[in-house]
């Protein structure tokens, strides 16, 4: 565990809701990390190639050959083969798998609700996290993943599928680039720890109490997250690398997969500075946790660091 010192300047975070243009404001509940409650499996990835054995972990985690029902769902994709290319490779690990290409306008349908309701697995694909919100958000299709998680099926995805299961959910964008020295590359972002600039929206929040990043190490997102995390104090921030994911059990525990690393940022025993000045913060926890980890989110301590007995 590290300890680090924030003396960044920010101004307080005016309300739970998504404020760019285009954007539409979400009421946010925001839950205590480690809500226990009868739940399935999350596996979450940071996008990246993906590891097999995180493919195979999702198989086995809805049932396994023979038994895995899984419905695709890819609708943050603009590449129309991304579907069907993660079907094959799940059939390929003897799983039955189907997609769920669904707009708003078919989200309340009976057929999709009963495809969704016999799947023992749900994966998003990559893509635009903002896409799968605005495809599914409100639906009968949203309740009815949330009722077969909370039955006990796995649900999972990668890059915008785990970042859509945060809430708030990171939407990609930003208010102000650059902050006071706006950007003349328009290839950079997040070069800023600022409030009230990393654009957020309704997520599915099935990860409870966390916000979720990827592609974390790998397109140096730290600052955009140690800037909610400073806006949500109560609440996690997990960055999830590529190839890499977090394995979230029924009871709550978290476990890293893969073959990199989930940076968690835990400002829930910090002090920061109050609404109206410069915000700093002090005392915030780091944790570096590479594959073979565990964690313990309601308590907010490492039970295992890698291959460590």
């Amino acid at each position: 565990m590290i300890r680090i010192v924030l003396s960044v300047a920010l101004t307080a975070f005016a309300s739970e809701a998504c404020a760019s243009a285009g954007t539409e404001s979400h009421p946010q509940t925001i839950e205590p990390a480690g809500v226990a409650e009868t739940r399935g499996h999350l596996l979450l990835v940071g996008g990246g190639p993906i590891p097999r054995e995180l493919t195979h972990l999702f198989v086995q985690l809805a049932g396994g050959p023979g038994g895995a029902r899984i419905a695709v769902l890819p609708m943050a994709s603009s590449v129309a083969s991304t579907g069907a290319e993660k079907v094959s490779e799940l059939r390929g690990l003897g799983a039955d798998a189907f997609t769920i290409n669904v707009t708003r306008a078919e989200a309340d349908a009976d057929s999709i609700v009963i495809k969704l309701n016999a799947a023992t697995g749900i994966w998003f694909s990559g893509g635009d996290q903002n896409r799968l919100v605005a495809a599914l958000a409100g639906s009968r299709a949203e309740r009815a993943i949330r009722d077969r998680y909370a039955a006990g099926a796995v649900v999972g995805g990668t890059s915008a599928g785990a970042a859509v299961m945060s809430n708030p959910m990171l939407t990609g964008e930003e208010r102000r680039p650059g902050g006071a020295r706006p950007l003349s590359d328009s290839t950079q972002a997040n070069v800023t720890i600022d409030r009230d600039n990393t654009v957020t929206a309704r997520g599915f929040g099935l990860l409870r109490g966390a916000i979720v990043d990827q592609h974390f190490v790998r397109r140096r997102r730290q600052n955009r997250l140690v800037s909610l995390v400073l806006e949500h104090p109560a609440m996690l921030g997990v960055g999830i690398d590529e190839s890499t994911a977090i394995h979230v059990s029924p009871d709550g525990s978290w476990r890293v997969v893969g073959a990199s690393v989930a940076v968690i940022f835990d400002a829930r025993g910090a002090r920061i500075t109050p609404r109206g000045e410069l915000l700093g913060a002090s005392g915030i926890r780091m944790h570096v946790l590479p594959g073979g980890s565990t964690f313990d989110p309601s308590a907010g301590r490492v039970t295992r660091l890698g291959s460590e007995r």
